[in-house]
Parts: structure tokens; sequence; C-alpha cells
């Protein structure tokens, strides 16, 4: 799948660590709809990630979504320190 993700669900597990890390659902929307990166994990599954400012730093944010089905499903989503342990250099 490519393009904008703009149907989805969250699935319980992504809202309770999206309220445990503090990251805001419409940041979510904005990652799907317009990621900076979006790297397959597996057939069905992709994670979708950009760099966002919280409080002054930079983090990225990571989308993890089920593709593979209708509406897509956001499985789990996480803030990220490094960058460049997980951004991929264009080649």
């Amino acid at each position: 799948m490519s393009g904008p993700i703009t149907d989805y669900v969250v699935t319980p597990h992504a809202t309770l660590e999206m309220r445990r890390r503090n990251i805001d659902e419409a940041v979510v929307a904005h990652i799907l709809a317009d990621p900076e990166q979006r790297i397959p994990v597996r057939p069905g599954r992709e994670v979708l990630q950009s760099r966002i400012d919280f409080a002054g730093r930079i983090y990225l944010v990571r989308v993890f979504v089920d593709v593979d089905r209708s509406p897509a499903e956001v499985v789990t989503v996480y803030r990220a320190g490094r960058i460049e342990k997980y951004w991929r250099k264009e080649p």
C-alpha cells in the first residue's frame, strides 16, 4: 500500500501506548497522512515514521500499521530519541 492512510482504526493497545507515551492522536493522523518514511516490516505491516518536535526536542515517531485490512489498523506507536537507529538512508 502506498499513499496516505486516512481510513484507519487505532487498536486498544495502540491507544494505551499513545496515552502512556504522551503522543497525541493528531500526531499519528499527520504521520499516517504524510509520513517522511514508509518501511515494510513484513507482508501486511508497515512502519510509517516522521521526525516530530516534542517540547523543543526532535524525536522519531514510529507508527506500526497493519495495511492488509480495511480499515488499516494502527498496532502500536512510540517515539525514539535515537533517530539514526531507525532512519533509513535513501539510496
